[in-house]
């Protein structure tokens, strides 16, 4: 993957949104995925360890080697999915998670770390840690969302602005992110979109990933001198697709 590739669209899994037309999220998954989603974080706040290990692998499994799959805070899970010859490349970790180094450390040098990002401070934590340590941020809560509850105070487009443009780290936006969202957040230098109901919840999953890939592919001809954090959205990611250029994602 070289330098000028970005995130595209990220999807995160959520269970109930996936059950409300009886998709689920292996369904949600493979469609996602066939249109072009190229990262998958399995995201499932109530699961047992093992319920979520096992999600894990199947979800591993639903793709292959077409997308990036990750676990959502459960650095136990990642490893476990990983010792048992599952393709994960690795976890995104919040504030209140194991330390981002631990997971580098027990995870090794090509896996994948993402972190949750929402205040300067946390972005002045992350540029202070070991270079390679932190893969992307997680930045947001772009708007208020439902799908997490205890989230912090929305950022709009402006105010992710000036937190991408703090940080050399790629910053993927989240929260509430909608197809019109797409292509303010690319100017303001997000690296993708992630997006949980947007796509999960969706009746027509394959179709909504569709249009934030091809929203996120119009953006993409903005070229790298647009936004404010434009130019520190085209870094390399560890463990994403080396097509992964042509997509990005929303929460």
């Amino acid at each position: 993957m070289t330098a000028a590739t970005g995130v595209g669209v990220y999807l995160v899994t959520d269970g109930a949104l996936a059950d409300r037309h009886g998709t689920g999220v292996l369904g949600v998954v493979r469609a996602a995925v066939h249109a072009g989603v190229r990262i998958v974080q399995v995201r499932d706040k109530d699961a047992s360890a093992r319920d979520l290990l096992a999600l894990t692998a199947a979800v591993a499994g639903a793709v292959g080697d077409r997308a990036t799959v990750v676990v959502d805070d459960r650095l136990d899970v990642a490893l476990a999915a990983r010792h048992a010859g599952h393709r994960v490349a690795g976890v995104h970790l919040g504030q209140s998670d194991v330390p981002v180094t631990a997971a580098r450390a027990l995870l090794g040098p090509e896996a994948h770390v993402g972190l949750t990002a929402n205040t300067l401070a946390h972005l002045a934590a992350a540029e202070r840690l070991p270079r390679g340590t932190v893969d992307l941020l997680g930045v947001g809560v772009v708007h208020p969302t439902a799908t997490k509850a205890d989230h912090p105070p929305a950022l709009g487009h402006d105010g992710f602005a000036r937190l991408a443009a703090a940080t050399d780290l790629p910053c993927v936006a989240i929260g509430g992110v909608t197809l019109d969202d797409v292509l303010p957040l690319r100017v303001a230098g997000a690296a993708g979109v992630a997006v949980v109901s947007g796509i999960c919840a969706a009746a027509d999953p394959g179709s909504a990933a569709a249009a934030y890939v091809a929203a996120w592919g119009g953006a993409s001809g903005l070229g790298p001198d647009h936004g404010a954090g434009a130019g520190r959205s085209a870094g390399a990611v560890s463990g994403l697709p080396s097509d992964a250029t042509r997509h990005e994602a929303d929460a």
